[in-house]
């Protein structure tokens, strides 16, 4: 546990206390059980997803002032209102259903309900896969709030749909919380970074000599070698999930939007510390090993990975651009023109700065669009065409 991360984040409650002990005790005995050394998304899939203490399968506040980190749903109704737009075009062309992939608070799905109400283009239904209870009782709290005539088209899955659809699949921030590997290339030669115990019984980064397997991803992914010390992360989950939910789609729009970067700047030789973020409070730091359970803990999106992976599940790579060039080319600016009064307009486009600026929101953040048997234009890509770099 690094003393300088725990210095700069607020105390715990003895309840939140006593909840990371249970969790680092889950973790302990894993990593007994496998000869002292986890492998980091193993270490993942436990204090994200472990029943009942899992960040994401327990019952903490996530999003927004009095969680982690705030979406960008949760910023302004503007996103779903531009979103809308893609979805929209998409169903007039060929009708059908959404389909949304952890649905954080419910506030997006509400509000595409809502604008998609307002342009008579609702889809015949709008469902929702989301694992965690927690989460699944605050959207229906939130689309419990819609009109009923919104309201009965929602339900929720706990798996894919068995029969494929037509229409929109929209993943928002998701790709993100997949379980992802590190590893570290020092002087040539490839590290797996794991989880192991100091002799006190603390959670501490272990490396070991990279597997095969391992050391055949990284060679392909920097064929030109690595830096003499380099650390940093893969998901090779990306591929198996996307192959997954594609089989869940026949005919339409899978919609990407996640923080992440083109593999050649993902991997460019100064991202020596990779991109593991940890937030915790609304403070980001880099220490995935304190407060365990706790804590959200992600890495930024290789893109050209999702890319390779929708090709081979036989989707076409449709688009990608930077979140600001999408929401531009989606309606943002007419959607804040649009205010009723000065004062509405004035919150609007504050709002859609940190939507659109670089330094907030809007270069940070991508959407990529993965289509099949669909040809119609992409509105939210109209202004830039970033396929190139991948």
């Amino acid at each position: 546990m690094s003393g300088e991360a725990s210095s700069t984040l607020p105390p715990l409650t003895a309840e939140q206390a006593q909840h990371a002990a249970a969790v680092v005790s889950l973790v302990r005995a894993a990593i007994e059980a496998n000869g002292g050394w986890l492998a980091f998304d193993d270490y993942l899939r436990l204090v994200l997803y472990a029943p009942g203490l899992g960040y994401y399968s327990a019952g903490s506040v996530k999003f927004g002032p009095a969680g982690d980190f705030v979406t960008a749903p949760e910023v302004s109704e503007l996103f779903a209102r531009c979103l809308a737009a893609q979805c929209a075009a998409a169903l007039e062309a060929i009708g059908g259903e959404v389909l949304e992939f952890g649905a954080g608070t419910g506030r997006l799905a509400a509000g595409l309900l809502l604008r998609l109400a307002e342009l008579d283009l609702l889809p015949e239904r709008y469902r929702i896969l989301e694992t965690s209870a927690e989460l699944r009782a605050r959207q229906a709290e939130t689309l419990g709030a819609l009109p009923s005539v919104l309201r009965s088209r929602v339900q929720w899955l706990d798996v894919p749909p068995e029969t494929a659809v037509t229409g929109v699949l929209i993943a928002n921030e998701v790709l993100d919380a997949l379980p992802f590997r590190r590893f570290v290339v020092d002087g040539g030669v490839a590290f797996e970074r794991g989880v192991g115990l100091s002799d006190a019984g603390e959670l501490i980064d272990a490396d070991r000599k990279a597997g095969e397997s391992l050391r055949a991803e990284l060679a392909r992914l920097a064929p030109q070698g690595w830096p003499t010390h380099y650390l940093s992360e893969l998901c090779p989950m990306v591929g198996p999930w996307i192959d997954t939910i594609g089989g869940a789609l026949a005919r339409g729009v899978l919609l990407f939007i996640d923080y992440g970067l083109p593999r050649h700047e993902y991997y460019h030789p100064q991202r020596d510390h990779g991109t593991l973020r940890c937030h915790f409070r609304h403070r980001a730091h880099d220490d995935p090993l304190i407060y365990p359970g706790l804590q959200d803990i992600t890495a930024w999106v290789d893109f050209t990975r999702v890319a390779e992976a929708g090709v081979d599940a036989r989707f076409e790579v449709a688009g990608f651009c930077t979140q600001a060039a999408f929401l531009l080319a989606s309606g943002i600016e007419a959607e804040v023109a649009a205010a009723p009064d000065p004062i509405a307009r004035a919150r609007l486009a504050s709002q859609a700065r940190t939507l659109l600026l670089p330094g907030e929101m809007g270069e940070r953040f991508k959407v990529m669009a993965l289509t099949r048997d669909f040809d119609e234009p992409l509105r939210g890509f109209a202004l830039q065409d970033l396929r190139r770099t991948l």
